[in-house]
């Protein structure tokens, strides 16, 4: 039984996955059932469609099918105009023929990637009704068929049986890139007093990068299924734009952290800066889970605190003249974090609006002030 329950929670655990693998097999089923039913010569092809179609988002599902259809097309309307126009008989002519065939959409499948179907299907049409002694432009006819069988039949499991939907993906991989961007914050401002940890942080800031690729392709594939009025979900541009914003604020204070605060200004900074990076690393974190459940978002007021704090502990550091004697270089990476700070409140606060419209929550909600926290404090 701990065996058995071990393996549900590893399968639960890849339960896309399962989705995924679910579909390919009823695409690949049915995909067979149908060519077969409208007796295609070659139901190979409409199997193999429906599974390069079959994708882990129905928005990734429209762009292959849409991609492999213009292709298979184009490939199979240049196949056999070759195939039929251009008189050839032998290896040798069936050689030249190939190359006029492959280079051209080669060339074009380099330039517009989503194309590259168009240049296998060319060759299927130039080169199976030679083997197979077969009439070439019944062959293109045949094949245009086949991938489209494949290509609605995959298109049509991906709708109906266990739909993955690009924008549940989007709240997952944007609250997984969250943690990431607070876990990186932890890491740098703790910095500032003990010194860095630099194979940890390239980890976090390389895993950083892959996340926010990751969560583009998936922006683009949810906005596919909205303009093809298949989600209703919220906009994924603002929400793109302010996590990137905030990536960029993590570079920002990588560099102005780069050394440890000097002693005498670690003394007296340590503990406003401590708590400012608690206060935005668990606001990103309380966003992260908001994202993935479609909660509203956390109080942001903790954070609002925290810089007011920071910079009143900073101007007092520069009335007594702590900053005077600072290198050139370390004064400059001093104010600019102070700069990076306040720049990261602001882009938190537009996260805050992005949060509450993915969850639906009114506006006149995000700001309510706390027990205990004054007016001026609220609207900092």
């Amino acid at each position: 039984m701990a065996s058995f329950k071990e393996l549900f929670g590893r399968l639960r655990g890849r339960k896309a996955q399962m989705s995924l693998a679910v579909r390919s097999t009823v695409a690949a089923t049915l995909a067979f059932a149908v060519a077969t039913a409208f007796h295609l010569k070659l139901p190979l092809w409409a199997v193999l469609t429906s599974l390069i179609v079959t994708q882990g988002s129905v928005g990734r599902s429209l762009k292959a099918t849409r991609d492999y259809m213009f292709g298979t097309i184009g490939g199979a309307i240049y196949g056999g105009a070759i195939t039929v126009f251009i008189p050839h008989s032998g290896e040798l002519q069936l050689l030249g023929m190939l190359i006029l065939a492959v280079t051209p959409l080669a060339f074009i499948a380099a330039i517009n990637p989503s194309l590259n179907a168009a240049t296998v299907t060319a060759v299927i049409v130039l080169l199976v009704p030679t083997m197979g002694h077969l009439d070439p432009l019944g062959s293109a006819i045949d094949r245009v068929f086949e991938v489209a069988v494949g290509a609605f039949t995959g298109l049509a499991v991906s709708f109906v049986v266990l739909p993955s939907r690009a924008h549940v993906q989007m709240r997952s991989a944007a609250g997984r890139l969250l943690e990431l961007i607070a876990a990186a914050m932890t890491e740098l401002l703790v910095g500032l007093s003990r010194g860095r940890d630099n194979d940890a942080l390239h980890r976090i800031q390389d895993g950083i990068g892959t996340a926010l690729t990751e969560l583009n392709a998936t922006g683009a594939e949810a906005e596919r299924e909205r303009s093809a009025r298949l989600s209703s979900g919220a906009d994924t541009g603002p929400l793109l734009r302010t996590i990137l914003r905030l990536r960029h604020d993590v570079v920002m204070i990588g560099r102005a952290s780069v050394v440890p605060l000097p002693s005498e200004l670690q003394a007296r900074l340590s503990a406003p800066v401590a708590r400012v990076s608690d206060a935005i690393a668990s606001y990103l974190r309380g966003c992260a889970a908001a994202i993935r459940n479609g909660s509203g978002p956390p109080p942001i007021w903790p954070i609002h605190v925290a810089v007011k704090a920071y910079a009143e502990q900073v101007a007092a550091v520069r009335s007594d003249g702590l900053t005077r004697g600072l290198p050139g270089d370390a004064a400059e990476r001093f104010f600019a974090l102070g700069f990076s700070l306040d720049q990261m409140r602001q882009n938190l606060i537009d996260l805050e609006r992005v949060v509450a419209e993915w969850s639906g929550a009114s506006a006149g909600k995000v700001h309510r002030p706390e027990p205990g926290e004054s007016s001026d404090t609220a609207g900092a």
